[in-house]
This record gives C-alpha cells, structure tokens and sequence, in this order.
C-alpha cells in the first residue's frame, strides 16, 4: 500500500490529492490518502479525512512508501518507521500555506538523499518510480535523523 499523508494544516492540499488520485489509474498497488481538511474526495483511492494516531501508525506500517506533505512530524514518523519517502511541500504561491517553511525542510533533506523531494506535481509518477528503486536507509540512521529534525525544530 502506498500511504499519502496531508497533515491537519486548516489549508486543503487538494493539488497533491488531484494528482493522487489521477496516478492510482495506474498501479495495481492499494492507494491510501488522509485527505485532511481538502476539499477533493479520490475516486480512485481509498481515503479518509482523518486518522487516529494508532490508524495512523498502522497505516505507516503498512506501507510500501510513503508519500506527504511537508510536515516535520510526519516526515519523522516516516523515517523512524524505514519508510521511502516522497515529500511535496505545501507552497504560499498555491495558497497551500502561510510561508515556505515545508519547502526548506524537504529541501534540506533532499539534498541529504534522505527524502525524495517533489515540487513539480507532473514528476509525482517519477518520483514514485525513484521511490521503488530506492534503498531504505538502516534504522538506526533513520532515528538519528528524526531526531536531527526534532532538535532544528526545538522538539
């Protein structure tokens, strides 16, 4: 299964779900979406607007990879569970956001190998692809890093 996560943010991410949704036609593997407060409803997918936490966490554990929004929490339980991840930041200029900040944070650690980062949302089906030939990074290294992120964040 491949697990999409938008986050709580009051702000629709209805681009990253439009795209979701039209790329599900393609792969036979299940699509999941938390769809938040967006305003799209996938046909092509399964989907709910919210999880609980355990949901949540059973859904990550399922999963194949993982793509999200550009949220720092999410990115760290992607992580600390060894999941690929594909992370399209939320953009101001999409009035998906207030500023940019999730766009530094997956751009920092795409240039760390450690997330694949998607801004273009014509390239999501690349990035899926990158994403299923891509090594999971060892446990251990993945935990270090969320709690890298943590610290940047002052968590």
């Amino acid at each position: 299964m491949i697990f999409v996560m938008t986050g709580t943010h009051d702000q629709g991410f209805d681009r990253l779900i439009k795209a979701v949704d039209k790329l599900a036609k393609n792969y036979s593997e299940r699509i999941f979406v938390q769809t938040g407060n967006s305003t799209i409803k996938p046909k092509n997918c399964e989907w709910n607007k919210f999880l609980t936490e355990t949901e949540r966490e059973k859904k990550i554990k399922e999963s194949s990879f993982i793509i999200t929004h550009g949220g720092s929490g999410s990115i760290i339980d992607s992580l600390k569970n060894q999941k690929k991840t594909i992370v399209v930041p939320r953009e101001k200029r999409f009035h998906e956001h207030s500023n940019d900040h999730q766009f530094d944070l997956a751009e920092t650690l795409h240039k760390q190998k450690k997330v694949i980062m998607c801004t273009d949302i014509d390239n999501l089906g690349k990035a899926i692809e990158q994403a299923k030939k891509t090594i999971i990074l060892k446990k251990k290294r993945n935990n270090e890093i969320a709690k890298e992120i943590e610290l940047f964040l002052g968590k």
